[in-house]
C-alpha cells in the first residue's frame, strides 16, 4: 500500500509544481502546428509576453484558416488589436462555458486594459446557445455572436484556459483604429505631460534618431516634466552636449517592448545609448503589476502608457533615468553600528580558577522571524466549491522548491506506514 500512496503523492506533486512554474503559450501551441500563424502573430505582436505574465486567463485561438482572414492583410498594430479581443482576462473551461449564469455574460479583454477601448468596445460577450454551442461576439449593442466554440486545446486549471474558436471576433472599428500609425512624438509627449523631455529631443537633435528606429521597433520611458524638478536631478546645463545626447538616447530601446514583455524580462536591456565605450543598460523587476526599471543609480517606476502601437510603445515614468556611466553608482548602505558588548568583570586575584574549571559561556540564538504565506483565494466563478477553489489556487502562491520538499517528504513518511 505505501508505494501506490507515493506514486499518487509524487504524481500530485509535479502537477502542482506545473502551476506553480506558470505557463508559456509560445511552447503550449507549438505543439499544434494547426495554430502555427495564430502562433506566430502572438510573437510578433509580444502578446505572449502579456498572455505569459498572467496566471488567470482564457486564450480563444484561430486555426490557420481561420487566421487568413487577419494576417497579411492589416498593419501589425491592428492585428494585436484583434488578438487582444480574444485574450479574456478571466478563466473558461468547457465546463464553464456550460455554466453560465442566465446563459450569458460580458468578459473583460486584454483590448481593455488598452485604454483605446471606449464604452463595451473591449468586452466579449459569451452566450451558451441551444445544442450545446458557445457563442462568441463584442460586447457593443446590436452586435451579432459571430464567432464559435469549436473545440478544448488545453487548460491548466484556473492558470490558463486556451480553446479554439471558428472566427474572429470583430468590435466595430476594430480594424481600422491604428492604421495610421505615430506621426508625432514630441506632440504625444507634450500631451503627456513631458513638454521638458519633448523640447530636450527637438533640441539635441536626438529626436531624429528616435524617428530613425520606429519602422523596426521604438521604446520610449519618457520623464515627467516633475520627474526634471525632483530631488537629486543633476542640472543639465552641467552636462556637455555629447553627455546631453547619451541620458537622452538612454530612454529609449531600438526595439517594441511593451509593458507585458518589460514584465516578463530576465536579462539586462541594451538601449540606444548602448555603445563600445558603455554599457548603458537598464534592468527590470515587478512589484504587483508594476515594472520598476533599475540603472544602477536609482529606480524609477512605469507610470503610463502614451501610446503602443506596434511596433512603438511609448511611456511616462516618474524619475529620470540616470545611466552610471554618467552619474555613477548608487552608495552602498552605510554599515549597521556593531552591538556594545557588556564590560567584562575584573577577576579576583585570590579565586582565579583554573582554565579547566571556568565555565564556557554559550551565545544565545535570535528566535527565527515569524512566517506568514497567506495565498489568495481561488476565482470565485470557478466551477468547483469555494473552499476547494481557495486551495487549488494556492498552488500559484506557493514557492515551488518548499513545496516540492514538503510533499516529498509526505510521501516518503507514508512508507513508514
Amino acid at each position: 500500500m505505501a508505494k501506490p500512496r507515493l506514486f499518487s503523492l509524487l504524481a500530485f506533486t509535479l502537477s502542482l509544481l506545473a502551476v506553480v512554474s506558470g505557463h508559456n503559450i509560445t511552447k503550449i501551441l507549438s505543439e499544434s502546428p494547426e495554430y502555427s500563424s495564430f502562433n506566430s502573430y502572438l510573437t510578433k505582436t509580444k502578446l505572449a509576453d502579456e498572455i505569459n505574465s498572467r496566471t488567470t486567463i482564457t486564450l480563444l485561438v484561430l486555426n490557420n484558416a481561420a487566421m487568413s482572414s487577419l494576417a497579411g492583410k492589416h498593419p501589425l498594430s491592428v492585428i494585436k488589436n484583434a488578438l487582444s479581443l480574444l485574450v479574456l482576462l478571466d478563466y473558461y473551461d468547457p465546463q464553464k462555458l456550460h455554466k453560465i449564469s442566465k446563459g450569458t455574460t460580458l468578459t473583460t479583454t486584454l483590448y481593455q486594459t488598452t485604454g483605446n477601448a471606449p464604452g463595451n468596445l473591449g468586452f466579449v460577450n459569451v452566450t451558451d446557445l441551444k445544442g450545446g454551442k458557445v457563442g462568441f461576439g463584442s460586447a457593443v449593442s446590436g452586435s451579432k455572436l459571430d464567432s464559435s466554440y469549436t473545440k478544448s486545446v488545453k487548460q491548466i486549471p484556473y492558470n490558463i484556459s486556451v480553446l479554439e474558436i471558428d472566427s474572429p471576433i470583430i468590435a466595430p472599428g476594430i480594424l481600422t483604429s491604428s492604421a495610421a500609425g505615430i506621426s508625432n512624438i514630441t506632440g504625444l509627449l507634450e500631451k503627456a505631460g513631458c513638454k521638458t523631455f519633448a523640447n530636450l529631443l527637438l533640441t539635441s537633435g536626438v529626436l531624429k534618431t528616435y524617428e530613425s528606429t520606429v519602422d523596426k521597433g521604438l521604446t520610449v520611458f519618457a520623464p515627467s516634466d516633475e520627474a526634471f524638478k525632483s530631488e537629486g536631478v543633476l542640472d543639465l546645463k552641467k552636462l556637455t552636449q555629447a553627455e546631453v545626447v547619451s541620458l537622452l538616447e538612454y530612454h529609449a530601446l531600438a526595439e517594441y517592448k511593451p509593458k507585458g514583455s518589460l514584465k516578463t524580462n530576465k536579462e539586462a536591456i541594451s538601449t540606444l545609448a548602448t555603445n563600445g565605450a558603455g554599457k548603458y543598460d537598464l534592468t527590470t523587476s515587478t512589484s504587483g503589476d508594476e515594472v520598476i526599471l533599475h540603472t544602477g543609480v536609482g529606480p524609477s517606476r512605469l507610470a503610463d502608457t502614451v501610446v503602443d502601437e506596434t511596433p512603438v510603445v511609448i511611456f511616462t515614468v516618474d524619475k529620470v533615468l540616470l545611466p552610471t556611466e554618467l552619474f555613477g553608482k548608487s552608495p552602498s548602505p552605510a554599515p549597521a553600528p556593531e552591538p556594545v558588548s557588556a564590560p567584562t568583570p575584573t577577576p579576583t586575584p585570590a579565586k582565579s580558577p583554573s582554565p579547566a574549571e571556568a565555565p564556557s559561556p554559550e551565545a544565545a540564538s535570535p528566535p527565527a522571524p515569524p512566517v506568514n504565506d497567506s495565498p489568495e483565494g481561488a476565482p470565485s466563478d470557478s466551477p468547483t466549491s469555494s473552499e476547494n477553489s481557495k486551495a487549488k489556487n494556492a498552488a500559484f502562491h506557493v514557492n515551488a522548491p518548499a513545496l516540492f520538499t514538503a510533499l516529498v517528504t509526505l510521501a516518503a513518511t507514508s512508507l513508514l506506514f
